[in-house]
């Protein structure tokens, strides 16, 4: 019996040495090389706030492009999904009024041509990004709104494409943050 209690606390502080000591040093060690030291990426808008480019922010005004919807109400403190399933009648609930208050903001857009990623949170609740067809959809309500030509809008989206890793792992997305920044430019 005394030999395992020694064998147990051997593995606990090996492990605890490890996972708690060793683990984040590499970690930090390894943020150290990437670029901006592991600070993440700060975006300014023209009133010189700035905001994390890699965590959503929540944007519900009709002048700007909607991103993905957050369980998490956009805070990067606690992320996580609402791991409610498809047959789950309050998540299905949930994406229905979701869907019924885009369509009702952007009346000229058809059910169907609404992507997933506009009435579903992603798995942290914090995707920063949309897809373009995401963006395209809400090009009559931002153009009409801040009285815009459609195609400058549409030309800013196009600018504004993100092309996945090594051109084909993932899809084209956009940044809403990024999007949403240069509009205000573009409206000036």
């Amino acid at each position: 019996m005394k030999q395992n209690i020694i064998k147990a606390s051997l593995l606990t502080f090996s492990l605890m040495l490890l996972l708690m000591v060793l683990y984040p040093l590499a970690m930090w060690g390894i943020a150290q090389l990437s670029p901006n030291q592991g600070n993440g990426f700060l975006v300014a808008d023209k009133n010189q706030n700035n905001y994390y480019e890699n965590i959503g922010q929540s944007f519900s005004k009709d002048q700007y492009f909607h991103g993905r919807p957050s369980t998490v109400d956009y805070n990067a403190a606690g992320s996580g999904a609402s791991n409610k399933g498809s047959n789950n009648e309050e998540y299905l609930q949930e994406v229905e009024k979701r869907l019924n208050d885009f369509l009702q903001k952007n009346p000229t857009v058809k059910k169907e041509d609404i992507p997933v990623d506009l009435i579903t949170a992603s798995g942290s609740g914090l995707d920063p990004n949309i897809s373009v067809q995401g963006a395209i959809v809400q090009i009559d309500r931002i153009a009409k709104i801040r009285d815009l030509d459609y195609d400058k809008v549409n030309e800013l989206i196009q600018n504004q494409i993100e092309k996945p890793l090594l051109e084909g792992l993932g899809p084209n997305k956009i940044n809403v943050l990024k999007l949403n920044i240069e509009l205000d430019k573009l409206s000036k």
